[in-house]
């Protein structure tokens, strides 16, 4: 007895070892939510991987995220198991959670007067939807850039939902205001985008914007671009929600701005 019960003390300490390193209790890693994707998160996610590998990746993804660092092509490979984790454990959920709580309690407060003009903006990718599925195949960021082969995946059509842009997207049309989808994805993705969006349980947007197949324009002229053309035909856009801040940047901004987390990838 005396045994097993030393054995059952060594383990909890082990396991709260492992929840220390990781900076995740296990009702964050997993707290009831749906899953996005069905991989769980690794032990040992914490900065101190970083610190080890001599790359502060904690300080690194708070750098990515406050645009502080710029025009990055990929996450430092030291960083993959940091971002993995990150994504597809508690936290990269519940800062979204964060993220969508804020937004739903500004357009509660908001006096509507547009006389049913007003729309929110919503970027895809990481936004409306997830690409864990892919990300988790092609290291978390750790490889360059691929299009062919994220164009394939993308033509597949199967992305799962992000459910915390979902509850506000739900919110705000339950509230009146009317999405509209604003996306860097070129023309020939309109189709497979229209129907992942559908599979998703995106339904009643007023628009599906995306780029003109073979403009060379950048991603912040694009997205004002069209957000001015809503504006100037009548349209008050009280939100705009992305994971890029080329998502949110430019003129017309509109009425506020909602940044998602991603440390995955850097559009600029």
């Amino acid at each position: 007895m005396a045994k097993k019960h030393l054995a059952a003390v060594v383990l909890a300490i082990l396991l709260a070892l492992a929840a220390g390193a990781t900076g995740m209790r296990a009702s964050e890693i997993d707290d009831g939510m749906p899953l996005i994707h069905m991989l769980r998160p690794l032990l040992h996610s914490g900065g101190d991987l970083g610190r080890r590998g001599r790359v502060p990746c904690d300080s690194w993804r708070f750098a990515v995220e406050t645009n502080t660092l710029r025009d990055w092509d990929t996450v430092p490979a030291r960083c993959e198991k940091y971002v993995g984790n990150y994504m597809l454990g508690g936290h990269y959920r519940s800062d979204s959670r964060a993220v969508a709580n804020e937004a739903i309690a500004y357009a509660e407060g908001l006096n509507l007067t547009g006389q049913g003009k007003e729309v929110w903006v919503f970027d895809v990718d990481e936004t409306t939807l997830s690409n864990l599925p892919y990300y988790a195949k092609h290291g978390f960021g750790v490889e360059p850039y691929n299009w062919s082969t994220f164009g394939a995946y993308v033509k597949e059509a199967n992305a799962p939902v992000l459910p915390e842009t979902q509850r506000l997207y739900k919110r705000l049309q339950a509230l009146g205001i009317k999405p509209v989808i604003l996306t860097g994805r070129r023309e020939d993705k309109r189709e497979a985008t229209a129907n992942n969006l559908a599979a998703a349980g995106y339904t009643g947007y007023l628009k599906l914007l995306l780029k003109p197949q073979n403009v060379k324009v950048s991603s912040i002229e694009f997205k004002s671009g069209e957000r001015k053309k809503l504006q100037d035909a009548g349209y008050v856009i009280v939100g705009n929600i992305g994971d890029q801040w080329t998502d949110l940047l430019g003129e017309p901004e509109g009425g506020r701005t909602f940044k998602l987390p991603d440390p995955m990838y850097y559009i600029g």
